[in-house]
């Protein structure tokens, strides 16, 4: 029996970190030679582009409310445009010694935003909340009860109007596009063909037409001394225009739930709207996430497109607030750069709020 000889194993290289900066930075930027090339050419524009940049945005910038100072030679932006229109831009043509009343109202709409989007806040109470705050807003803005002056909703701007707008929109499409996706898929040939016909014909003209259909031609329509109010009328366009792109995104979602579920539901008995809201609904909601968030996001931002019915939002007050003064008309690149700041904030937000129910609702695939 000849004796075993020891046979050592060669030492293996030590395990690559895969997290951390310096592991992102390796994965994303210089994975292979293409990336590192990618990545040294976009580093260089920006060592070029950059300076500059922080110049014209920083170092040579003016930030006081002077616009005798921003034209000086060489200086550089002009923020103080910010400082001195920043009340118009934000609440629009509202008196300007009633300001409070849309600052109050947006912090409320915007806290009851956050909290809606905690979980432990979903709870039936939360429908009151949103009755109270909604009432809240209203009140504010319109006044004409409580000592309040009135104040018609031709001059609501800025981003109270923006956020009403969005919000509300987001809110009413999503029940709406609901029941278009299921209409599509009804085996009923009336309610089908009338949901097709609605999406097809939301969907084949431009956002700014709606507005200008509910804005202008709706009411030559009316009977004589019959009126809706603009704002219902724009954000009434708003929500049927969303709620067609929204129910396609969610039609995608239900199409992609296999058929024996549903045949498995029907043999347990199940009704058809038992097997909607138990087996159905939430594997195609939780299916097409990112697609309903994109289309909120959407409306967020086609909320500017109402300045064409004269209804300033935050867009619209911007330009409103400095094509009315000559002397800081030239500055408009700060404005908006201003503003798209603001709307890249509540963007992003959504993004990231997106991400997070995408985990929550991924949970059950990860066991």
């Amino acid at each position: 029996m000849s004796a075993s000889t020891f046979q050592p194993i060669e030492a293996r290289p030590a395990p690559v970190k895969t997290d951390g900066l310096v592991a992102w930075i390796r994965i994303n930027l210089f994975a292979d030679w293409k990336t590192t090339l990618g990545t040294l050419l976009i580093g260089a524009a920006l060592l070029a582009i950059l300076p500059r940049f922080l110049n014209w945005a920083l170092f040579h910038a003016v930030w006081m409310p002077n616009f005798e100072a921003c034209h000086v030679e060489g200086a550089g932006a002009c923020w103080g445009v910010i400082a001195e229109k920043f009340r118009i831009i934000i609440f629009g043509r509202f008196p300007f010694e009633e300001q409070w009343r849309p600052l109050i109202a947006t912090l409320l709409l915007c806290s009851l935003l956050v909290v809606s989007c905690m979980r432990m806040a979903w709870k039936p109470v939360l429908g009151l909340a949103w009755i109270l705050v909604l009432g809240s807003f209203f009140l504010l803005m319109g006044g004409g009860v409580a000592g309040l002056s009135k104040v018609d909703t031709d001059r609501w701007g800025g981003l109270p109007l923006t956020l009403l707008l969005s919000s509300l929109s987001m809110a009413m499409a999503f029940p709406l596009a609901l029941l278009i996706a299921l209409g599509r898929r009804s085996k009923l040939p009336a309610i089908k063909t009338f949901c097709t016909i609605y999406v097809e014909l939301i969907r084949g003209v431009p956002l700014i037409s709606v507005l200008f259909m509910a804005s202008f031609m709706f009411p030559l329509l009316m009977p004589q001394g019959f009126n809706i109010d603009v704002l219902v009328r724009v954000l009434a366009g708003i929500t049927l225009f969303a709620a067609a792109y929204m129910a396609e995104v969610i039609r995608g979602g239900l199409q992609a739930v296999p058929k024996g579920q549903i045949e498995a539901a029907a043999t347990l008995g199940l009704s058809y709207w038992q097997t909607q809201r138990k087996i159905v609904l939430p594997q195609a909601l939780s299916m097409v996430v990112p697609g309903i968030m994109n289309n909120f996001i959407s409306t967020f931002k086609d909320t500017s497109l109402v300045t064409i019915v004269s209804l300033y939002e935050l867009t619209g007050s911007m330009s409103l607030a400095l094509n009315s003064d000559a002397d800081w008309r030239p500055y408009k690149i700060e404005g908006y750069l201003f503003i798209a700041l603001i709307y890249f904030g509540f963007c992003f937000s959504m993004s990231r709020y997106s991400l997070w129910i995408e985990k929550q609702v991924n949970k059950s695939k990860l066991r």
